[in-house]
């Protein structure tokens, strides 16, 4: 039975899940093209190293999740600092599975940004009930909005919901809902 996303039919996908005692470890190079895959990462997407290779890493990315995130993402890491998120992945099979994901840049040994450094684990499944919500209302704000301001425009509501459950900023926030915060 078909469901919707984004206004268009889609075939019903299945979730894949990340066992919660194993990481998914990718390397980038400074554009995004991934350099290194681990055996977990490859058996969880469904794609092979050579079909990983050199590829962007939105190879994976899934029509569900906001541009707003990814917007925040390389905002966060051009900033040098690491980034915190709840992502939704797509598979080679078009199936979908949760992360909660740490990047964060990658330095050579003379302090040269060579890439970013990804870890991803099993998200919070009660985290999920309150990302989702959130994400699907960023995608509907940026459906709104013009693309070059559609990513901006659903960022700063984010923030505000942020703001208005107590959370200083998004960091805070996920780290709290995914349990990494005493």
């Amino acid at each position: 039975m078909p469901h919707f996303v984004h206004g268009r039919s889609q075939p019903r996908e299945h979730q894949v899940y990340l066992p919660k005692d194993e990481l998914i470890i990718s390397k980038t190079d400074t554009k995004g093209c991934i350099t290194y895959a681990n055996r977990t990462f490859m058996r969880i997407c469904g794609f092979a190293e050579h079909e990983l290779l050199g590829r962007p890493h939105n190879l994976i990315r899934h029509q569900d999740m906001p541009r707003g995130a990814f917007r925040l993402m390389w905002q966060t890491l051009k900033q040098q600092s690491e980034f915190f998120a709840f992502v939704k992945n797509r598979t080679a099979a078009h199936d979908y599975y949760w992360v909660f994901a740490n990047i964060t840049p990658d330095f050579d040994n003379q302090g040269q940004l060579k890439g970013y450094f990804s870890v991803r684990r099993q998200a919070n499944p009660q985290a999920l009930n309150l990302i989702i919500p959130l994400y699907q209302q960023m995608c509907v704000l940026e459906q709104q909005n013009d693309k070059a301001h559609a990513p901006d425009a659903s960022i700063r509501w984010l923030t505000q919901k942020i703001v208005d459950t107590g959370y200083s900023d998004y960091t805070q926030f996920v780290l709290a809902l995914q349990g990494e915060l005493a």
